[in-house]
């Protein structure tokens, strides 16, 4: 908790509900006592936005959490998307309304938090000093023929990738064919970081070789980094150089 904003924390304790996935809502538990709570399961996050927005809609104000960033792989879109839907009168936080408006208006505030790939990249040291790319392997959502076209354009392009959602229990074997596809454009030796549970109790950081990737334990809480041709590991730490020893002595 201790790498909240201070404006997040500000929003936790004077909403009058908080909604979330129930292990995110574990997590700030104590932060929220005595708050109405709206807390759902994997795969139930349309139902915990709609009520959200029922709860918003009658007056009371709603925080709806996400780990990391909501902006990221997470509730802001799909709040918006369903107000959008809905044709919810909406308005970011401290817009004047505009003198027509007579229906019920929704005030929005999306605060941004720390998203996996700056927490896990801080504990690996700097792996994203130069352009990368994001990509989800959950094809829950995305068709995988997507995602492995997205896989292979980044790894043309020799962007440094980072994974979210790796591995889950449904899906055990995204990863390995995602490594497949890699190993086609990089060494066999490309460093590649993995984090576990980046600023949690559970947290684990660890750098394998792209090749052994694989062998590695992941889970939903990691994050895969996965080096570009660049990327070299000193010591413990993971850099990616962003050009200066080529223009500049160092």
């Amino acid at each position: 908790m201790e790498h909240l904003s201070k404006r997040a924390l500000d929003v936790l304790q004077t909403v009058d509900t908080v909604a979330g996935y129930k292990t995110y809502i574990n997590l700030i538990e104590p932060l929220i006592e005595g708050k109405e709570i709206i807390s759902t399961g994997m795969t139930k996050e349309v139902d915990r936005v709609e009520a959200a927005l029922n709860a918003a809609l009658s007056g009371k104000s709603c925080a709806v959490v996400s780990s990391g960033d909501p902006g990221i792989y997470a509730m802001a879109g799909l709040v918006l998307e369903m107000c959008q839907q809905r044709e919810i009168h909406i308005r970011t936080v401290g817009a004047e309304p505009p003198p027509e408006e007579e229906q019920p208006t929704l005030n929005i505030e999306v605060v941004p938090g720390i998203p996996a790939l700056s927490s896990g990249a801080s504990l690996l040291g700097a792996p994203l000093t130069h352009d990368f790319a994001t990509i989800s392997l959950s094809d829950l959502l995305t068709p995988w023929e997507v995602i492995e076209a997205r896989l292979e354009a980044a790894a043309k392009a020799d962007f440094v990738i980072v994974l979210y959602n790796p591995k889950s229990k449904r899906r055990k074997d995204n990863l390995f064919k995602a490594q497949q596809i890699l190993l086609q454009h990089r060494p066999g030796s490309t460093p590649v970081g993995v984090v576990v549970g980046a600023m949690r109790d559970n947290q684990s950081v660890q750098i394998v070789a792209l090749q052994d990737l694989h062998e590695t334990h992941v889970n939903m809480q990691t994050t895969v980094f996965i080096g570009n041709a660049a990327t070299n590991i000193y010591r413990n730490f993971m850099i990616t150089p962003r050009g200066y020893a080529s223009k500049y002595e160092l």
